[in-house]
């Protein structure tokens, strides 16, 4: 996948600006990077047409910015996060989209958000206890989901999949395609559906 310059004068923007530069870096790692080229890559063989999206637990904004430059015919994109620092650096790495009304952060609690994009992607299912996951499905009404979650085993990671197949068991939705992605640290889980 192709960046290109303008978009990567706004992600070195968004480091530079942050409260906590270090913090937004992490976001980079080869994992990181890889995960989301990864995604992108895959939900490009599900999208024919134009798409509204949310990203839950959107982070920083990386993922998006990666969408806008892939050839996924997007509409605009929503990124949600419950860490309200996350929003002013999220907005200043889709600053081009941003200004065009394409895209924007929010800060809010993804599990009691009412959702009906065409879209709604989640790679933070390892951030969400069983519940919480069940209650943030409750809520969604869209044509397509992706999700992602990992075997990663960190304090932060508080519902991880030992398998894909686990992790398939805890999505609870309609399979569309799965996939395994082995990184050095662990493995990344990811299964495109929609609703049951």
């Amino acid at each position: 996948m192709n960046i290109d310059t303008e978009h990567l004068h706004h992600w070195m923007q968004a480091i530079r600006k942050s409260s906590n530069p270090h913090r937004t870096l992490d976001a980079f790692w080869r994992g990181q990077i890889s995960s989301k080229e990864w995604l992108v890559e895959e939900l490009s063989n599900h999208i024919a047409e134009h798409v509204d999206i949310e990203i839950h637990g959107g982070w920083v904004g990386v993922l998006a910015s990666l969408l806008f430059q892939s050839n996924i015919p997007v509409n605009s994109i929503r990124s949600i996060d419950l860490d309200p620092t996350c929003e002013s650096i999220a907005n200043e790495m889709n600053m081009l989209e941003k200004i065009e009304n394409r895209f924007l952060a929010i800060t809010d609690d993804m599990c009691s958000r009412k959702s009906n994009a065409d879209v709604i992607i989640n790679t933070s299912c390892e951030h969400l206890t069983q519940s919480q996951f069940d209650d943030w499905l409750e809520n969604i009404d869209s044509r397509l989901l992706v999700l992602q979650s990992n075997n990663y085993k960190i304090n932060e990671h508080i519902r991880i999949a030992n398998s894909l197949n686990e992790f398939i068991e805890q999505s609870n939705i309609k399979v569309k395609w799965s996939g395994t992605k082995e990184l050095p640290l662990y493995n990344r889980w990811m299964i495109i559906g929609t609703k049951i």
